[in-house]
């Protein structure tokens, strides 16, 4: 029972974030589905250094995001941040922003999930069943595992996480030590051919979800220590991995010629299973494709954790509806606002399957397209109301609140410009209704900053809270705070 608790409660450690933060990027699916399309499209066997530069880019904002995180511990997570360095209109529409985008996402997650478990059992068992039944069986375990708490989550997360790591690392090995790996990656005529802005766009991509770290300050044993850690290993992380995964891959193929190699597989998205099969063989790579299933549940669960917890941040301010903060007793579980997640996540997934839609090329391309760009636009706004924040405090430590941050942000709002100036590709689909989509975020902003005005005159309670609970929470996580 939720009864009318409002406090979120867990023990993460740096371990348990980085698995909750990582299952959400999905290496797994990340390598097979970004890796491979940005191959094609992108910078062919130069990709690897896509990923290097992305990584880069991300290390130099997570410099004065981590500064931020020592200051301000809130379920909120970039919404906070804004509210503290660009005022509270500003913090309305990067929450605005955030609810539209991390929504979305589930909600193509869900599509994911169900169309590529039913293809998975289909070629691996023979058991052909409709996508949608995955798909509903899959909001069902996620529903069970958020009603457990965080950290049982965290720990489910950390097995999913290790097996599907270790069967790109098994195929990274036997790539180097069958072929070896081609250091041509790293010339300038190899990287900078093909088109660099979809490659770093892809690459930047696969980075998706690590802001996630500061969504679950509430829920961490020492958030002011632990969120900066577990933000800089889940990065690095991610950006070494990917680099060293593509490399072998590319190496594999040919630098040369990866990019036309990836593009033969573009269509059927299988360019890493026919790796595998010609480095690994059968049984394994089927058993990559059954990682697959477990890394696209994983990334569902992780991503509906960060979707519900705005949702619950943003009821507990009376932004939205106040019974969404309301939690489980038990554990602490922000079960109210997990379920509306689901539920709607699912009427949305459901809606297509009931019209017969194509779920990879409708539900899919639209709702996961918007939601990346709206996850990567709320960073950029996340990492100018970070450097503005210092700026207005005349913090004087200029490299880690300053100049580092600053480069990082110029990288970010580059990569926002890149998506959505390349939506269609980003979204994997033409359609002229998708490449309208990316339009929701503007009207998403011009509602927040009428929700603004709304509050400031009419519901001044709502409006001082927006600012009232970042004191709040963060005084009550300095009390928690090991000394």
């Amino acid at each position: 029972m939720s009864g009318n608790e409002t406090s979120l409660r867990g023990h993460l450690g740096v371990s348990g974030i980085v698995f909750l933060v990582l299952a959400a990027v999905a290496p797994l699916t990340g390598i097979i589905v970004i890796g491979g399309i940005g191959i094609a499209v992108g910078t062919g066997g130069g990709t690897p250094v896509m990923f290097l530069i992305a990584t880069v880019v991300f290390v130099l904002f997570a410099v004065g995001y981590a500064q931020m995180a020592k200051k301000l511990v809130n379920a909120g997570g970039f919404y906070t941040y804004v509210v503290r360095g660009l005022g509270r209109t500003a913090g309305l529409v990067a929450a605005f922003v955030a609810v539209v985008g991390y929504n979305c996402f589930v909600a193509g997650a869900v599509g994911t999930s169900g169309f590529f478990t039913s293809a998975v059992f289909d070629s691996v068992f023979g058991l052909n069943v409709p996508w949608w039944i995955w798909s509903l069986v899959s909001v069902a375990g996620v529903w069970l595992l958020t009603r457990a708490g965080i950290d049982f989550s965290a720990k489910v997360l950390g097995v999913a996480l290790v097996c599907e790591v270790s069967i790109l690392l098994v195929l990274d090995v036997v790539i180097l030590f069958r072929t070896g790996f081609s250091f041509a990656v790293f010339r300038p005529e190899v990287f900078a051919t093909g088109s660099v802005g979809l490659g770093l766009l892809f690459a930047a991509n696969a980075f998706v979800g690590f802001e996630a770290t500061g969504l679950f300050g509430e829920e961490a044993r020492d958030p002011k220590r632990t969120i900066p850690r577990a933000t800089y290993v889940a990065i690095v992380f991610i950006g070494v991995f990917a680099a060293v995964t593509t490399w072998a891959i590319v190496s594999a193929l040919g630098v040369r010629n990866a990019g036309a190699a990836a593009a033969d597989h573009l269509a059927t998205g299988d360019l890493v299973f026919s790796v595998s099969a010609e480095y690994l063989g059968t049984a394994l790579t089927d058993v990559m494709q059954l990682l697959l299933v477990v890394s696209l549940f994983a990334a569902l669960l992780a991503l509906h954790n960060s979707a519900s917890r705005y949702l619950y941040a943003l009821g507990r301010v009376g932004v939205l509806p106040k019974r969404l903060s309301r939690t489980r007793r038990k554990n602490g579980s922000p079960v109210v606002a997990s379920t509306v997640q689901l539920v709607l996540a699912t009427v949305i997934a459901m809606a297509y399957a009931v019209a017969g839609a194509n779920p990879v090329t409708s539900l899919v391309a639209a709702f996961t397209g918007i939601g990346t760009l709206g996850i990567i636009v709320l960073q950029a706004i996340a990492a100018t109301a970070i450097v503005v924040h210092f700026r207005r405090v005349r913090d004087a430590r200029w490299g880690k609140t300053f100049l580092l941050p600053l480069l990082g942000g110029i990288g970010l709002w580059t990569v926002t410009v890149l998506a959505f100036v390349n939506f269609p590709q980003l979204a994997g689909s033409d359609s002229p209704v998708i490449t309208l989509l990316p339009w929701l975020l503007p009207v998403a902003a011009v509602l927040a900053v009428v929700v603004a005005a709304v509050f400031r005159s009419a519901k001044k309670h709502v409006w001082d809270s927006l600012e009232q609970d970042l004191d709040r929470v963060a005084q009550r996580a300095a009390e928690r705070t090991p000394q």
